[in-house]
């Protein structure tokens, strides 16, 4: 069964960066849509970006559109999100996520089989 683990979180400052990693273990991840999720405390978990198994069409959320990049190393069965320009509202657990068919991705959470355990954003100065 395919395990997802995200690292890279961490404390930085507004306007600083982190590249997050999603690692994948059981399975090749090459077959599987991806996506980043966040959530807040008190909030729903929001879609912020996906990408579907070929690494064609990212999709990113309105609110982090320009700051935040996905990409995947499928020969690595990796996926990161590199974001830029934090923000404080962008501090949440943020999660990776993944489906099996892979053709293509989305932002919504019942679009998705798999879940890792999520890692800790927090933009503060």
């Amino acid at each position: 069964q395919l395990q997802l683990a995200e690292s890279g979180g961490g404390l930085v400052q507004p306007g600083g960066s982190l590249r997050l990693s999603c690692a994948a273990s059981g399975f090749p991840l090459g077959y599987y849509a991806i996506g980043w999720f966040r959530q807040a405390p008190g909030k729903e978990r929001e879609g912020v970006s996906c990408i579907n198994s070929s690494g064609s069409s990212p999709n990113y959320a309105d609110s982090v559109k320009g700051r935040f990049t996905v990409s995947r190393d499928n020969a690595k069965n990796m996926v990161y999100l590199q974001m830029n320009s934090l923000k404080p509202e962008d501090t949440a657990v943020y999660y990776c996520a993944a489906e099996g068919r892979g053709l293509y991705c989305s932002n919504t959470v019942s679009h998705y089989e798999y879940w890792g355990q999520g890692t800790q954003v927090t933009v503060s100065s």
